[in-house]
């Protein structure tokens, strides 16, 4: 008789629902996995084999092989080590037949049951087919959070067994049974940050309606400063948002497994030594990168001029689309990547171009092939470029006066308020995503504003997509005013905002 037992593997921040085929025969005793596993599952017959024997176990007259249903997917890593144990287990007739719920787990020799990457979506999965959850202790916290989940959570292959026989059953734990609660602001204050009222306005806008956001100016001016601060004036994560960005760190290696929901927007700052495939995802077995961990949150790229240039244009789909498709010889992959990126970089080599204090001593032929390091469609779709000078004395002398991040915050939630409204149903929810159906809708300006608009585009050399951002950033500065029409105030302050295209005109 072939024993069955459920379990999945992630795909992307989905799940694979894997079903795991043992077969038991007379024979010499081995144990063969088949179904297109990687070595990590290859690996488990080990794992399994020693984990049965701590329980006393034997079957030195089966010989045994497993199936990884459907077996034209690849399926990686150790989570369904636990599957395979309760599958030969059947097959050997140590455990009732059939299993009703899904097993996940890794084991080590000795039979304890290890956490796993992935738990989050995959006991989504479970539960949208009505099944039951058997995983690590461990993993508990992080898959609590799925609604009508039914959790029952192991130390051991042993307590699973027992459980299974009905000898000593495992306490349910029911799935979200806390009421979700947002993060506060916290973090760093935007009162600390000394002068820069320009810039801090800037920020509010690119809050405001959730748009890319690039400083340029000298060392010391406080780029990374305001960039830092930017997550304490952002509105909450919602539960939509927080669940779907629990399932991006649910999934990715090298760094903290959720403990429970992500409440907190991220803040993800990449060194710029890092490669295409660190920024963007990749790998043999694709994974999330740092656009996909910085999803609903902030990507903060410092000194962004001296990142690869073929780095920095991996950059261009997600901003446009909010995810990142990662194509492999085996299929594709999405992952999402819906962040708000903030850049910083110097205006020359050297640094001081525009600084009064120090000489710069760059050519303009040096200074033309420095920003050039940015491409033109990437700049297009940054909405705001700024110069940010150095900060003088005086504004030193005043350090802490400055407004506070929850007076922000407050300005900045009333005008996604009004935005929300306007874009109710469309699933979006800041002015940056609007459509340009959209943008002829809600982002005529008057008369005076208009004329604006064609003297910029005429001096400028503006790209239709640079005339949309502008447009775009006006309807913020409407929103943020509370006025419904845009005037010519606020079409003039976005057009300040392209700092790059008035130094190129």
């Amino acid at each position: 008789m072939v024993s069955k037992v459920f379990s999945a593997v992630p795909r992307g921040v989905e799940a694979l629902r894997v079903q795991v085929e043992v077969d038991g025969r007379p024979g010499l005793p081995n144990l063969t996995v088949v179904g297109l596993p990687d070595p990590a599952v290859r690996e488990a017959r080990e794992r399994v084999l020693a984990a049965i024997r701590h329980l006393g176990c034997r079957f030195e007259t089966k010989s045994l092989v497993v199936n990884l249903s459907p077996a034209e997917e690849r399926k990686e890593g150790a989570l369904l080590d636990l599957a395979i144990a309760g599958g030969v287990l059947m097959a050997v007739g140590l455990l009732p037949s059939p299993l009703d719920p899904w097993l996940l787990g890794e084991l080590s020799l000795d039979g304890a049951l290890r956490p796993v990457r992935g738990v989050l979506p995959l006991v989504e999965a479970a539960t949208s087919c009505g099944a039951p959850v058997i995983l690590p202790a461990e993993n508990l916290a992080e898959a609590a959070v799925v609604r009508g989940a039914r959790l029952f959570p192991a130390a051991s292959l042993a307590d699973v067994v027992r459980h299974l026989r009905g000898e000593r059953p495992i306490p349910e734990t029911a799935g979200g049974g806390r009421a979700f609660t947002p993060g506060s602001g916290g973090g760093p204050d935007l009162a600390e940050v000394a002068g820069q009222a320009h810039a801090k306005r800037a920020l509010e806008v690119a809050a405001a309606g959730g748009h890319h956001l690039l400083f340029l100016g000298p060392p010391g001016a406080g780029k990374t400063m305001l960039a830092q601060r930017l997550p304490g004036i952002l509105p909450p994560l919602d539960e939509i948002e927080a669940l779907a960005t629990t399932k991006v760190y649910s999934v990715a290696p090298g760094v903290a497994r959720p403990q429970g929901l992500v409440t907190r927007r991220p803040f993800r700052a990449p060194h710029h030594t890092i490669s295409a495939a660190g920024l963007a995802g990749g790998g043999t077995v694709p994974r999330p990168g740092e656009v996909s961990l910085a999803h609903n949150g902030v990507l903060f790229l410092d000194e962004i001029t001296e990142f690869r240039r073929e780095v920095l244009e991996v950059l261009r789909q997600p901003m446009e689309s909010g995810r990142v498709v990662i194509a492999r010889a085996a299929g594709s992959l999405a992952f999402p990547a819906s962040f708000q990126l903030i850049a910083a970089a110097n205006p020359c080599p050297c640094g001081h171009l525009g600084d009064p204090r120090r000489e710069c001593r760059c050519t303009p032929a040096e200074v033309r092939r420095y920003r050039a390091r940015l491409s033109g469609p990437l700049l297009d779709r940054i909405d705001i470029q700024l110069e940010v000078p150095a900060v003088p004395y005086r504004d030193l002398a005043r350090h802490g006066e400055g407004e506070r991040s929850a007076a922000v915050r407050e300005r900045v939630l009333a005008a996604r308020a009004r935005q929300a409204e306007r874009l109710a149903g469309s699933g979006r929810r800041a002015n940056a995503a609007l459509t340009p159906a959209e943008i002829r809708r809600w982002c005529a300006p008057d008369a005076e504003g208009e004329r604006l608009l064609e003297l910029a585009v005429a001096r400028l050399v503006l790209s239709a997509r640079a005339l949309h951002r502008i447009l775009r950033v006006a309807r913020t500065i409407a929103d943020l005013d509370g006025a419904d029409s845009l005037a010519a105030r606020h079409v003039a302050e976005a057009i300040a905002y392209r700092a790059l295209d008035r130094a190129a005109a």
